[in-house]
């Protein structure tokens, strides 16, 4: 996807708990690490992720596991973003060591729709999320 930009980049320890029964993390963890990366950015902005009975939902997520990571390590997961729609906007992720940042051990995808809790429904992205997303 060519049009993505990097808006954020975080790293992070893993933790012995990530791994599972076959030595390395399990895939689901790294659901988790794109997570946080995605909550680090949105709470970047300085205000709550809930705003007003609004706020994001994933819509469908997915990631490719290309290498096995392993405790110990720090990892790096940068976020990528593509053009916003009028209330949505999807996100792209790496996931690297950083003792080894030119190897990619993982890279995933999340679809953001900020949503109208009470009614259930879809609403404009709110501007503070938009100028994240376009003053880069």
């Amino acid at each position: 996807m060519s049009d993505k930009t990097l808006i954020y980049t975080a790293q992070m320890k893993l933790r012995w708990g990530d791994m599972d029964a076959f030595g390395h993390v399990n895939n689901t963890i790294y659901f988790r690490y794109m997570e946080q990366t995605r909550i680090e950015w949105l709470e970047q902005a300085g205000s709550s992720m809930v705003i007003d009975d609004h706020g994001p939902v994933i819509v469908n997520a997915s990631c490719t596991f290309l290498r096995q990571l392993k405790y110990p390590a720090d990892i790096e997961i940068r976020m990528y973003a593509q053009t916003p729609g009028r209330s949505s906007f999807d996100t792209l992720y790496e996931i690297r060591r950083v003792d080894q940042p030119d190897i990619l051990y993982a890279e995933g995808s999340a679809k953001v729709v900020w949503v109208n809790f009470k009614q259930e429904k879809s609403a404009p992205l709110p501007e503070v999320v938009r100028k994240m997303l376009t003053a880069l």
